[in-house]
């Protein structure tokens, strides 16, 4: 019982201190022109394309079949079309193109990308809690990872929150609540050890899904809406890069 919490508490630590900080620096960016808000969010759907790419997908194909992650992959991209109907009803979105509305859009995008990372926050949860069953050097050594990586996740989602409108607070608190998903899947992880790797499987791709429709659905759109200039492109890239390198720590 002891292991089982110490276990949930450091997923819960090391899941909110990551995005905790990125969601600080986001904040505090003074910036906010909107080639350099386009630039954050292309960056932020590099970063995305590369934890699918490089983390989700090829983990969920290693532990099960082609079966297991396109069914996880469909459903998390419904699972976030519902989530953007609810928060376009819930925050009377609108489509209208002026100022007001661009601070509307980015607030907008600001949740969505949130809620998305919360849901990829718990199956890298369970990666924590499942390798501390394993041995606690691997978890801790994976817990330090996913922090540090978590960092300019917490990042992609202030800066939309804050220049769409949010209180700084308000946003460093929704911020601190999407890290927490990772404390919950630490304790799932820790709990059922061997859980079976079909679950773990549609867990990563479900994460993945979430993600592939937040890039192409919330972040690319609305970051060549903002600006469309090469620095899109040039922050989608550097986006790649840095989370390649984050795959690799």
């Amino acid at each position: 019982m002891d292991l089982l919490l110490k276990t949930t508490l450091i997923g819960l630590f090391f899941g909110t201190f990551g995005t905790t900080i990125g969601g600080i620096i986001g904040v505090n960016f003074k910036n906010t022109s909107h080639k350099f808000l386009s630039f954050i969010l292309a960056l932020a759907s590099g970063l995305m394309i590369a934890i699918v790419c490089f983390e989700l997908i090829p983990e969920a194909m290693e532990i099960s079949g082609i079966l297991s992650v396109v069914f996880g992959v469909i459903i998390g991209v419904i699972a976030m079309i519902f989530c953007d109907i609810f928060v376009e009803k819930k925050f009377e979105f609108s489509t209208i193109s002026t100022n007001h509305n661009w601070k509307n859009n980015l607030l907008k995008t600001g949740i969505i990308v949130s809620i998305g990372l919360a849901i990829h926050n718990f199956p890298e949860g369970l990666a924590i809690g499942s390798g501390f069953d394993s041995s606690i050097k691997l978890g801790l050594s994976l817990a330090i990872a996913i922090c540090l990586h978590d960092i300019p996740e917490g990042i992609s989602m202030a800066v939309p929150m804050k220049n769409g409108g949010m209180s700084k607070l308000r946003v460093i608190y929704y911020v601190v609540l999407s890290g927490i998903t990772t404390g919950v899947g630490a304790f799932f992880g820790a709990l059922v050890g061997g859980i079976s790797e079909s679950v773990i499987a549609i867990c990563l791709s479900f994460a993945a899904g979430a993600m592939i429709y937040i890039v192409s659905g919330e972040l690319l759109p609305e970051s060549n809406k903002l600006y469309q200039g090469r620095m899109t492109a040039v922050g989608n890239i550097i986006g790649l890069i840095v989370g390649i390198i984050a795959m690799t720590l």
